[in-house]
C-alpha cells in the first residue's frame, strides 16, 4: 500500500467538491466556522472555485471537477484532499482523471463517504492509495467538536489509535439557518449487532469498502479491480465495511447477491455494515435478514449497525489499511494498522 505523508500542524488542506456543492443556507452557514476549526488544529486551508456552487445535484461539469481534483492532487503543499460534500454524480468525473498519472505522483489523504466512495474505494482498490472514509468538512463547525472528528485526523497524522463504539447516535438531525455549531444530536442507543458467526467477533484484515449505493455501480466497469485487489491480499485476507444512503432491502439483497457471485467475498474475514440512512423493508424482509438472505452462507463473521456512514456519529475507516475490529455485547472497537 502507498500510504500518504503523515498529516501535520502547517500543512495545506485542500478543500474540493467532486460531487455535489454546498449551496443550502444552513451547509453554507457552516462552512466557514469549519474552515476556522481546522485553522485552530494548525493547518492552512484552501479551497477550489466550486465548492460553493451547484446545478442539477452537481458542483460543476464532470471535467471541471475533475480539473479541481487534479490541481490539488499535484499540488506538493496538500496533505489532505477534504471533500465538501458528497451527492449523486461523482462518477461523471472518473473519465478524466488519468489514473497512470496519479498512481506515479506522491499520495495523499482523500476525505469524504457516501458518493465520495467512487475516489476512495478506487484509490484503494486500482491505485493502492490508502484513503480516509469519513465526514466531509462541514462536520467540523459543531461546537464541542465530537471526539470521532479529532480521531480522524490523528489516523491522518501516522497515530495507529483504537476507536470504541459509541455510546448514541442521532436519528433526526435538527436543520438551522441560524446557528453553524450545532453537534449532533445524539438521542438513540449505540448496539452493535453479530447477526453471524457468535456472541464475540474479532476479525483482522485488509478493509475496503464503503457506500454499497456507490460500489454496485461499478462492478463489471474498467474500474472493477476488485478480484486482483483481494488476490494480492489474500494472505491478509479482506475486511469489508459497508453502508446504505438509500436502499430497499430488495436491492440490498440483490445487490449482495451481485457482489458474492462477482467474487467480491473470496478471502473475506468479516464483514462490517454501518446503520442505514434510509432504508424501505421490503416483502417484511429487514435490512439485517436481507443480509443474510444473501451472504449468510459464506459462513463468515458478518456485523450490523455499525458505527459507520450515514448516520452519525461515524468511525473513522481507513480505506486499504490492516484492520481489526471486535463487536461483543452491543459495543465494538477498531483497531488501524498503517501497513
Amino acid at each position: 500500500m502507498n500510504y500518504p505523508e503523515k498529516l501535520k500542524k502547517g500543512d495545506l488542506i485542500g478543500i474540493c467538491a467532486p460531487s455535489g456543492g454546498i449551496t443550502k443556507p444552513h451547509k453554507i452557514l457552516r462552512l466557514n466556522p469549519a474552515i476556522e476549526t481546522l485553522k485552530e488544529f494548525g493547518y492552512k486551508v484552501i479551497e477550489t472555485a466550486s465548492v460553493r456552487c451547484g446545478e442539477k445535484g452537481r458542483s460543476a461539469s464532470a471535467k471541471q471537477r475533475a480539473e479541481e481534483f487534479m490541481e490539488l492532487w499535484e499540488n506538493d503543499d496538500v496533505k489532505l484532499i477534504l471533500c465538501a460534500t458528497g451527492g449523486d454524480f461523482l462518477c461523471e468525473m472518473l473519465d478524466y482523471l488519468d489514473f497512470e498519472r496519479i498512481k506515479k505522483s506522491n499520495p495523499k489523504w482523500i476525505q469524504g463517504y457516501s458518493d465520495i466512495t467512487g475516489l476512495s474505494f478506487l484509490f484503494n482498490t486500482v491505485l493502492d492509495i490508502p484513503t480516509m472514509y469519513f465526514q466531509t468538512v462541514k462536520d467540523y463547525a459543531m461546537r464541542p467538536l465530537h471526539r470521532s472528528l479529532t480521531d480522524c485526523l490523528e489516523i491522518e497524522s501516522g497515530n495507529e489509535i483504537e476507536q470504541d463504539s459509541f455510546e448514541l447516535y442521532e436519528k433526526e438531525w435538527p436543520e438551522d439557518d441560524d446557528n453553524p455549531y450545532l453537534p449532533y444530536n445524539l438521542t438513540e442507543k449505540v448496539e452493535w449487532k453479530n447477526i453471524v458467526g457468535g456472541e464475540k467477533i474479532q476479525i483482522q484484515g485488509r478493509s475496503l469498502g464503503g457506500c454499497l449505493d456507490c460500489i454496485k455501480c461499478f462492478i463489471g466497469t474498467k474500474y472493477d479491480n476488485v478480484k486482483k485487489y483481494i488476490e494480492n491480499h489474500k494472505q491478509e485476507g479482506t475486511i469489508w465495511f459497508l453502508e446504505c444512503f438509500e436502499m430497499n432491502t430488495s436491492e440490498l439483497l440483490r445487490t449482495l447477491w451481485q457482489m458474492k457471485n462477482a467474487g467480491y467475498f473470496k478471502n473475506c474475514n468479516g464483514i462490517i455494515f454501518g446503520r442505514p440512512l434510509f432504508i424501505r423493508n421490503d416483502y417484511d424482509i429487514d435490512f439485517n435478514q436481507a443480509v443474510i438472505d444473501a451472504i449468510g452462507d459464506l459462513n463468515i463473521p458478518i456485523i450490523c449497525d455499525a458505527d459507520i456512514g450515514h448516520v452519525s456519529p461515524q468511525l473513522a475507516m481507513v480505506n486499504g489499511a490492516i484492520l481489526k475490529i471486535t463487536s461483543e455485547n452491543g459495543k465494538g472497537k477498531v483497531e488501524t494498522f498503517l501497513k
